[in-house]
């Protein structure tokens, strides 16, 4: 659906060019184009400013039906991120117009500061990502909008072969970031736990990922107090997907941990009307893990790679978690429940503490909405790194910075624990005040890691969203699967392990 090509232009016949221009000047020297820009920069409309859009249907000479002419802004400051949103724009602007094929001019060769392979990777996933058109609830009359067949980026006839893994590489990746959009745009009801492993393994199974479910008897087998404790309100019982790629002569290995709350009520302690309305999120962590598993498949990396996903519903019931409840989680340590709706937390000691012990990884990570408290200190777009390993923090920013999923680091400062005493069991799963709550949820994740290098990510902001993007629409946006595939399998990633 997507390639990377050379092409005449006047010879060939397109239905829509899409063309990177900057402020005050051209990125491409084919020479009827580049007249074409020169024309379009003299318009009082178009500058080439970031975002900047002008149509054109007098193409100079060029076989095409139309050109779009996209502004990058100043040629010394593009950023990846300004390549990913000018072609979203203009995969968005073809579907806008009914189109169903698109051709993206690379900018030249020397053209822009970043190193080719970036630009070609970055195009490729602005490109993808605005294509996706989650329409599975919709009726016939609605579905008339529809996702481009195919999606050209031309460039030079001598880079293309040299290229031409980039390109497959950056669209596995999207893959990934689009099924974990889908698992979490999915209504609640349709992936209740159970509904929702068979899903990750019906995918995951797709590329040869060895995937197990345990139900709540293995569970209470394995000493999983915390996670069935959250799962009793519900008709729905808790499962644990366990995806499992090793191959023959890995040294290392990784374990990401998902936070897969398929619905959140906040259980007794429930969330007001506005706070359940996106609460099919609240397995975001859990999609990212299945979205990065079935990149795995794919990429086939010489690192082992687990994923571990605890599934539950929170729900009110006769039968559900009590404020004052105790719990004994599966490190045996037992925690106080003064809050219901600090569920998410308690799944993940379990999942966190049986991944340590079995698994002895390397690095361990875990990805979940966790907080509130990180989107009121961090914003709806930025997720919120807690790890006490500070080159562990530096990597993941790094890779957050160049794929453009941001993150940024917050304390976990040692003394915060005492707010986590409780006076009947080990530990409580709230604070006993309210502030810092995403500092002290790290914290209480801590205690379940063993000696593991570990760090947590709280995307409760960036996991969803009811606005559109340059390259996201309402609902999931599928956050963190091309963080991790960055943070794990990229060459200029700065982690060590």
């Amino acid at each position: 659906m997507i390639m990377l090509k050379s092409a005449d232009l006047s010879r060939r016949r397109f239905a829509n060019i899409v063309v990177p221009v900057c402020e005050k000047s051209s990125v491409t020297s084919e020479a009827k184009l580049s007249s074409l820009v020169d024309d379009a920069l003299s318009l009082p409309e178009f500058e080439g400013a970031r975002g900047d859009l002008l149509v054109r249907y007098a193409t100079g000479g060029i076989k095409a039906e139309r050109l779009l002419f996209i502004g990058l802004g100043r040629v010394k400051q593009v950023e990846e991120e300004d390549l990913r949103q000018m072609a979203a724009k203009g995969v968005r602007r073809a579907i806008e117009l009914g189109q169903s094929k698109v051709a993206i001019i690379m900018p030249d060769k020397g053209a822009l500061k970043l190193p080719r392979s970036r630009q070609v990777a970055a195009i490729i996933e602005g490109a993808l990502m605005a294509n996706h058109l989650f329409q599975n609830y919709r009726g016939k009359e609605a579905r008339k909008v529809k996702p481009l067949t195919e999606i050209e980026v031309l460039i030079a006839r001598n880079e293309v072969n040299r290229l031409r893994s980039v390109a497959e590489k950056a669209a596995i990746v999207v893959a990934g970031t689009l099924l974990a959009r889908d698992f979490v745009s999915t209504p609640p009801a349709d992936k209740v736990p159970a509904t929702f492993a068979t899903m990750v393994e019906k995918k995951l199974s797709e590329v040869a990922i060895s995937v197990e479910i345990k139900d709540d008897e293995d569970l209470a087998q394995m000493g999983f107090g915390a996670m069935l404790g959250v799962a009793m309100g519900s008709d729905s019982p808790a499962r644990l997907v366990v995806a499992d790629y090793n191959p023959a002569g890995a040294t290392k290995t990784v374990v990401l941990v998902g936070k897969g709350v398929t619905y959140d009520s906040g259980g007794l302690n429930l969330k007001p009307a506005e706070g359940l309305k996106d609460m099919k999120s609240d397995m975001a962590g859990a999609a990212a893990v299945a979205g990065v598993l079935y990149n795995v498949g794919v990429l086939r990396p010489d690192v082992r790679v687990v994923g571990i996903m605890p599934l539950v519903e929170n729900m009110p019931s006769g039968r559900a978690l009590r404020v004052g409840d105790v719990l004994t989680s599966h490190s045996g340590t037992t925690i106080e429940v003064g809050n219901t709706d600090a569920e998410g937390r308690l799944i993940l000691a379990d999942a966190l503490s049986w991944g340590a012990e079995t698994y002895a990884p390397d690095l361990m990570l875990d990805m979940a909405t966790l907080t509130g408290a990180c989107v009121v200190a961090l914003g709806q777009d930025i997720a919120g790194i807690f790890t006490p390993d500070e080159k562990l923090a530096r990597a993941i920013k790094n890779s957050s910075e160049r794929v453009f999923e941001r993150c940024w680091p917050l304390p976990m400062p040692e003394d915060g624990k005492a707010y986590l005493k409780s006076d009947i069991a080990d530990i409580a799963n709230v604070a006993s005040h309210r502030w810092g709550g995403a500092s002290t949820a790290a914290l209480f994740l801590s205690e379940f890691v063993g000696k593991s290098r570990w760090a947590h990510i709280d995307i409760a902001g960036p996991a969803f969203t009811r606005k559109n993007g340059s390259y996201t629409r309402p609902g999931g946006t599928g956050f963190g699967v091309r963080l991790l595939c960055d943070l794990l399998f990229d060459e200029e990633s700065t982690l060590k392990f």
